[in-house]
């Protein structure tokens, strides 16, 4: 009558969490395949063969590997990445850019032009690019981060969308 004995309606439970956790940022600036290609190369001296994902991470495979071996080897250690806690050591390059090594010979190049171009960007959306929950310790303190390591987390970013839908888009070979 009137509603008076209407059985309330439970609380709405929140969202189940995200598991491995990932950054809400998800970048929609456009690193170019080619050039993160050719930087690789670069770095590597030519001598190594590396699978590239759709948002730039490369794997660094071993030498010999048919292309169907090469790109299972690079998702899988792409997941292992993934599925582990992705340590990251960023290292900045003489030419400006930044390569983000982690576990599993997997890396990512973020290009020092591309940063130039969407600065503001990355620095205003960068605390988006920690995955859930996660806490950094630098020697600013607690989540806070220097030019350097906002761009580290701009680039840790596209780790983490290729490790949510991995495809190899390319296999390079070394030339040396």
């Amino acid at each position: 009558m009137f509603g008076l004995f209407k059985k309330k309606q439970p609380p709405s439970a929140p969202p189940p969490e995200r598991f491995p956790p990932v950054p809400a940022w998800q970048p929609k600036i456009v690193q170019p395949i080619d050039l993160i290609i050719d930087r690789v190369a670069h770095y590597s001296n030519g001598t190594k063969d590396f699978a590239v994902f759709r948002y730039g991470t490369v794997a660094v495979l071993p030498y010999g590997l048919t292309d169907s071996q090469a790109n299972e080897h690079a998702l899988k250690a792409l997941h292992g990445v993934f599925h582990a806690h992705p340590d990251m050591n960023p290292v900045a390059m003489k030419d400006g850019n930044i390569v983000i090594h982690y576990n599993n010979n997997v890396a990512n190049v973020v290009l020092s032009q591309v940063v130039e171009a969407n600065w503001s960007e990355i620095d205003s959306k960068h605390q988006e690019a920690l995955a859930t929950h996660e806490v950094l310790i630098t020697p600013l303190g607690q989540n806070t981060f220097d030019d350097h390591g906002k761009k580290a987390l701009f680039g840790r970013c596209y780790m983490f969308m290729d490790a949510q839908s991995p495809e190899v888009v390319r296999i390079e070979r070394r030339v040396a």
